[in-house]
């Protein structure tokens, strides 16, 4: 699974179409194994990233749950809490 991209259902306010397009970006990259493409494959990284992005639009749109919407701030505290657990603090001294 790519660490970069995350989970875009159930929160409040809903995925922006941005965060749907960044997932879409980082979903391809970790396909194709580039990063960025040549200019032979750009026309084809490009249009798999529409693609994936419209799949990811239509996905969520579709999804039901009857749990209540999470809170983006508090997903984040708790990212950061396991981020700190795995890889300890790496503040600089």
């Amino acid at each position: 699974m790519c660490r970069n991209i995350k989970t875009l259902f159930n929160f409040d306010p809903p995925a922006t179409d941005a965060e749907i397009g960044a997932a879409s970006l980082q979903f391809v990259r970790k396909l194709s194994g580039f990063n960025s493409p040549s200019k032979a494959n750009e026309a084809a990284f490009n249009a798999a990233i529409a693609e994936v992005f419209e799949a990811g639009q239509r996905l969520l749109r579709s999804l039901e749950t009857h749990a209540p919407p999470r809170d983006r701030e508090i997903e984040a505290v708790r990212a950061r809490a396991r981020n700190a657990q795995r890889f300890g603090d790496r503040t600089p001294a």
